[in-house]
């Protein structure tokens, strides 16, 4: 049976196979799917910005917080954030945008069921964090992995070749056993981009760095326990947020959320964009990686 002598292949044939049929699907039905949210308007509002589940790619959360932040009739920014974080860089690129935008508007983060790690990387700069008394946050921490096939490979009879300019070029390759020289090297490394992560909490947050690095152990903490530790300012929802974020900006009266325009894309093909790209990152590309990312999703 093919299955049986070569397991690796056959896996990808079904997943191709698979995934071939739900874009297929999604295809026939896109048409269909339109999205609620609200057209920009110019009426004066809120801007609200939505950070929405793993943290891969930050040019269009940050277009959007751009266009807020220079735009008149927006009075002020709310970062709606639910998500358990994801890849470093795109994380500190939202944690910059937010800093720049912070010097023309004020910037509320409202966190939604989960906001843990480079979620609240992306939070811990605003003007104000606001959560439910039972979101998931916090997580501070970096963690980096890789699947290693060389069990599969061997089975199968793939024998890798690499030739390398140095000892630690292919560190983490998933074709051989990491040595514990590669170990302590890669260990350093996370140990560097979690002093990044505390720093830059500590910054956003007016605290000592010393007080942060005491929480930043990885564990996950309520919105409840968040505000005891001055890790979140207030409990609140969104709409609650978004009240804060017209009081600060000193709108009078109502505050009316206003919500990027729409592009292209249907939900579905947005679902289908992302899944694709987050199995590209972890299945297809196997390569090493450092994420601001809470695994518990």
């Amino acid at each position: 049976m093919f299955s049986r002598r070569h397991p690796f292949l056959y896996f990808i044939l079904i997943f191709s196979a698979i995934w071939g049929v739900v874009i297929v699907i999604a295809a026939l039905v896109s048409n269909f799917g339109q999205s609620s949210k609200s057209i920009m308007d110019t009426k004066p509002g809120i801007g609200i910005v939505e950070v929405v589940g793993p943290i891969y790619d930050a040019k269009k959360i940050n277009e959007d917080i751009k266009k807020f932040s220079e735009d008149p009739e927006i009075k002020a920014i709310v970062v709606r954030i639910d998500s358990p974080g994801g890849a470093v860089g795109p994380s500190q690129e939202i944690y910059r945008e937010i800093e720049k935008a912070k010097k023309t508007k004020k910037i509320i983060a409202s966190m939604g069921s989960v906001a843990a790690s480079g979620g609240y990387y992306a939070a811990c700069i605003t003007d104000g964090i606001m959560a439910n008394h039972g979101t998931i946050t916090g997580s501070i921490g970096v963690i980096m992995g890789f699947t290693n096939f060389k069990k599969i490979m061997d089975k199968i009879g793939l024998i890798p070749v690499v030739v390398k300019s140095g000892d630690m070029k292919d560190v983490g390759s998933p074709a051989r056993d990491m040595t514990d020289v590669e170990k302590q090297f890669l260990q350093d490394f996370v140990s560097k981009i979690h002093h990044q992560f505390v720093s830059d909490v500590a910054k956003g947050r007016n605290l000592e760095e010393e007080y942060v690095k005491k929480l930043a152990d990885g564990r996950i903490y309520t919105g409840q326990e968040a505000v005891e530790l001055k890790l979140v300012d207030k409990l609140g929802n969104f709409d609650d947020a978004v009240a804060w974020a017209g009081e600060l900006a000193g709108i009078k009266g109502p505050v009316e959320p206003v919500y990027p325009p729409e592009d292209e894309l249907t939900f579905i093909k947005k679902v289908l964009e992302s899944s694709a790209k987050i199995a590209k990152i972890h299945f297809f590309d196997p390569d090493i990686k450092a994420e601001y990312l809470f695994q518990g999703q």
